[in-house]
């Protein structure tokens, strides 16, 4: 058993001054102010520290684009199709990337990792430890999400290809179009199931189906449909964050938009339809049209209007300055406590992994991170120590 004792613990949801953390078989066992240390427990003294759990980027790429090795492993875009929804970022990940050991030494243990946004469908996303030697060790969930795009990128891919999309009205155009296969394909498999059904229980009349042909791109749009995951919608202007709420609504999914870097305009909208915004990356440059009026206060007005918000980095080994984009998001006009759960609790909660991650409570993965100042001081605070299911994967020397 560990026991992580004398720090001031931020569980996500409360703060323990002089707290401990008791840590059993890779999982929390204990946390509180006046929780008993046994006499054999292997003692981390955090006195003068602050304690808190492992870091959770919501939006990335890690391991599916290669860092620093350019085209050889970009993996994150096969933009022959701009319709691939059944390609999945676990047979992507390289899980010796050298990014994956930048994150465990900023703090950062969970990440939803999967395709760039390339295409209209881009596939299905992972969540994944940032430690572990192959991708199935390092699996929380899978999948998480549906990786979609709206706006300037698919339509700029495939325009120049001459190809459709190659517009905005495109681009909705053929989502709606796949979304109806898919509802078809589902309608029909329902009515195989129940041929197949009779035909078994012996029903008068009923006969052998013919054998139901799987398509297995309509097979990973069916889970969006039947709502098994969300559909993670990439969106930076406002009308395109609109054009993918109005889709959402037309196919009663559920929806995530990922970066809504003008959600600020639509704040009370998003907020009323409680659809939960992945914004970010914050550190970043006006790199195309698209992002002409983003803001560092988008995060903060968005959490300021009720919507549900977790930060994201979208990058690769970048997404150690996840803090970072945290910390200048409270400077920006966001509540200390939003930021700390946006990159903690909050993200675990849109991945439907809080049962797991998150927050330090009994009876979730030991993924811990001491630090020495408040991990939003990031003039000060140092990482020390990352654990992640119990394990130090990183002790600063």
């Amino acid at each position: 058993m560990i026991a992580i004792r004398g720090g001031t613990v931020l569980t996500a949801t409360a703060t323990i001054e002089d707290g401990v953390v008791l840590v059993e078989d890779g999982r929390i066992v204990g946390v509180g102010s006046g929780v008993e240390v046994p006499a054999d427990a292997n003692v981390i003294d955090a006195c003068g520290q602050v304690v808190m759990p492992g870091m959770i980027d919501a939006h990335c790429h890690t391991g599916v684009f290669g860092d620093g090795v350019g085209w050889i492993h970009s993996d994150g875009n096969e933009m022959t199709d701009p319709i691939t929804p059944h390609l999945r970022a676990i047979d992507a990940v390289h899980p010796e990337d050298i990014a994956f050991k930048d994150l465990r030494e900023a703090g950062v243990t969970t990440i939803n990792t999967g395709p760039g946004s390339g295409n209209l469908i881009g596939g299905q996303t992972a969540a994944i430890k940032t430690s572990g030697r192959t991708i199935d060790d390092m699996l929380v969930a899978y999948p998480v999400g549906m990786k979609m795009a709206l706006g300037e990128n698919p339509k700029r891919v495939y325009g120049e290809q001459k190809k459709t999309p190659s517009t905005r009205m495109g681009n909705a155009a053929i989502l709606r179009e796949w979304l109806t296969k898919a509802q078809g394909y589902l309608e029909k498999a329902v009515r195989h199931e129940k041929k197949l059904s009779d035909f078994r229980a012996g029903v008068e009349g009923a006969t052998d189906p013919e054998p139901f042909e799987v398509d297995l791109k309509l097979e990973a749009l069916a889970q969006v449909l039947r709502r098994d995951i969300p559909a993670h919608i990439h969106a930076h202007r406002a009308d395109d964050i609109m054009t993918a709420v109005r889709i959402a609504e037309e196919f009663e999914l559920d929806l995530v938009l990922i970066h809504a870097t003008e959600g600020y305009k639509v704040a009370d909208i998003l907020a009323k339809k409680m659809i939960p915004c992945v914004p970010g990356p914050i550190l970043f440059s006006r790199s195309k049209v698209e992002l002409r009026e983003m803001t560092p206060r988008n995060a903060g007005i968005l959490a300021n209007a009720g919507v549900k918000v977790a930060i994201q980095t979208d990058q690769m080994s970048a997404v150690r300055y996840l803090r970072l984009d945290a910390a200048i998001a409270v400077n920006e006009g966001m509540s200390e406590e939003d930021a700390l759960r946006a990159i903690t609790l909050t993200p675990a909660e849109i991945l439907g992994i809080d049962h797991r991650v998150g927050s330090l409570e009994v009876g979730k993965d030991a993924d811990i991170v001491l630090l020495s100042a408040h991990p939003l001081d990031v003039a000060h605070g140092r990482v020390l120590r990352v654990l992640i299911a119990g394990e130090t994967v990183f002790a600063r020397q």
